[in-house]
């Protein structure tokens, strides 16, 4: 390395930056002066994700199949992404935690594959709405589709533009703060608008409870304890953002397996069994969450 990148990376560990003294820096283009994540990444985890999602892919596509539910596909997509960025993970696990390619591979589809899954969730309320009765929700189901995907689409450009800005200052022995503000902002955008999404599901469940049988009922719990759990990653990685780069959260790995990997893993799992081909049905086809609510429905208007 030059003089001047040598003083670079001085300065880069000096503002707190995680050096691993069993794994000294590659001096090859493209290492950080740093690990950006704060830690070697736990080789545990990345097979446990790989492992666990994998299954789960393989579950969602036979369901997907089974039911012809084919408006749920977002969630087999957020898996494959999940996947991916645990694999390049594995390779900052494995081959060289400074490389920064791999940490921005790994949080662009680690970041990107929760969208999935909200929009999954917002599609499934969409077809609720639809099959029990606009006038249960506060908005249209067009609508709830067209405001939260939007809303997540900029929060994640935002936010992978910001990571990104972050692999490239540390790569080059600069500042990260401004990046880490970008990065800030698209998160703190995204948790306002998923709460908004929250209120929204909220309102239709207490409105429509009078119509609604108790299978469909469960079917909505288990479907807000899986929006909960994204929420709750969703939550955690702005708090992560928040305190500051090389702080407490971003530099220990338990804080994501907790709160980033385990709810993502505690979510898909749930819609393996109260999955909506099943509880909602298809375009030619009521699910059993269904049944008996057009009777309420017309008993309600007589």
């Amino acid at each position: 390395m030059s003089s001047q990148s040598d003083r670079d990376c001085a300065s880069a560990v000096a503002r707190g930056g995680y050096v691993d003294p069993n794994w000294p820096r590659p001096d090859t283009a493209g290492s950080a002066c740093i690990i950006i994540y704060g830690y070697v990444p736990s080789i545990t985890i990345c097979a446990l994700a790989l492992a666990l999602f994998s299954i789960a892919l393989i579950i969602h596509g036979w369901l997907l199949v089974k039911y012809k539910s084919w408006y749920f596909i977002p969630v087999t997509v957020g898996l494959v992404l999940e996947l991916v960025g645990y694999i390049a993970r594995t390779f900052s696990s494995q081959k060289n935690p400074y490389a920064v390619i791999y940490f921005v591979i790994q949080y662009f589809f680690i970041v990107v594959a929760p969208v999935m899954f909200s929009a999954a969730i917002y599609t499934l309320i969409s077809i609720a709405i639809n099959r029990i009765g606009r006038q249960f929700a506060p908005l249209s189901s067009k609508l709830i589709l067209w405001i939260f995907i939007v809303c997540d689409v900029v929060a994640t450009i935002v936010q992978v533009a910001g990571a990104a800005m972050i692999g490239v200052a540390y790569s080059n022995g600069k500042d990260p703060t401004t990046p880490n503000h970008i990065l800030l902002a698209g998160l703190a955008f995204q948790v306002f608008a998923f709460f908004l999404f929250i209120l929204v599901f909220i309102a239709f469940i207490w409105r429509s409870r009078k119509v609604t049988t108790s299978e469909f009922k469960t079917f909505a719990a288990a479907t807000f304890v899986a929006t909960l759990a994204v929420y709750l990653r969703t939550i955690f990685r702005l708090a992560e953002t928040a305190e500051g780069l090389m702080e407490n959260l971003s530099t220990h790995e338990v804080y994501f397996g907790c709160l980033e990997f385990l709810p993502i893993v505690v979510a898909v799992y749930i819609f393996t069994w109260w999955h909506p081909g099943r509880w909602l049905g298809n375009k030619h086809k009521r699910g059993k969450a269904l049944a008996g609510v057009h009777e309420r429905l017309e008993l309600q208007k007589a």
